[in-house]
């Protein structure tokens, strides 16, 4: 299968562009917020996204399916690593045997950790050792973020999601999150306590 991989940050202050009708008596106004000191949450939630482009028979046209993980930190190798492997275990859940991942040169994307592990997972699931599909990596080149499909998901996701004149707990960023992706919110993944 085909997938689209990237993270975004959501941020629970930074307002996106919108643009809407308003009735010219009743003007909408988005109010920029700001974090209050007693706030435990973080101001920006990072999340990993894979976009798959499920396809149940030939004739049958693609569907889109997201999969996403927030996550506790900031994207580094290890945690690039364990969506992975999450992702390897839902699709092969799914049927599949092998995604085809389409990801930028972000430098935890391309780390020695993680093309070492991609290499010793691939060996492990065509010898039957390990439970999943086979990842191959398509690298897109610097800078182009328009040729990845999953971008535009993003943006669409965070104007969908905006609360415009409060301010989102964490929990419920990611909530609104999960609940426009259609997907199921998942355990956030953790970033090793070496690497902070």
């Amino acid at each position: 299968m085909l997938g689209f991989g990237d993270e975004v940050w959501w941020s629970r202050f930074a307002r996106p562009s919108l643009q809407a009708w308003q009735a010219s008596d009743h003007p909408l106004r988005l109010v920029e917020q700001e974090r209050a000191k007693a706030d435990p949450d973080p101001k920006a939630l990072a999340c990993y996204g894979l976009l798959a482009r499920m396809r149940t028979t030939v004739d049958t046209p693609a569907r889109d399916q997201m999969l996403l993980r927030f996550v506790d930190g900031r994207p580094v190798s290890a945690v690039s690593i364990d969506f992975l492997a999450w992702c390897s275990d839902r699709l092969h859940q799914a049927g599949k045997t092998a995604l085809l991942l389409i990801w930028d040169n972000a430098a935890w994307h391309i780390s020695k950790a993680v093309r070492s592990w991609l290499k010793e997972h691939n060996r492990q699931v065509k010898a039957g050792q390990r439970r999943g599909v086979r990842i191959v990596l398509c690298l897109l080149p610097s800078k182009s973020p328009w040729l990845n499909a999953i971008e535009p998901k993003w943006v669409h996701g965070k104007r969908a999601i905006v609360e415009p004149d409060g301010v989102l707990t964490a929990t419920a960023l990611a909530e609104r999150a999960c609940a426009y992706y259609g997907c199921t919110h998942e355990p956030h993944l953790v970033q090793p306590k070496k690497v902070a």
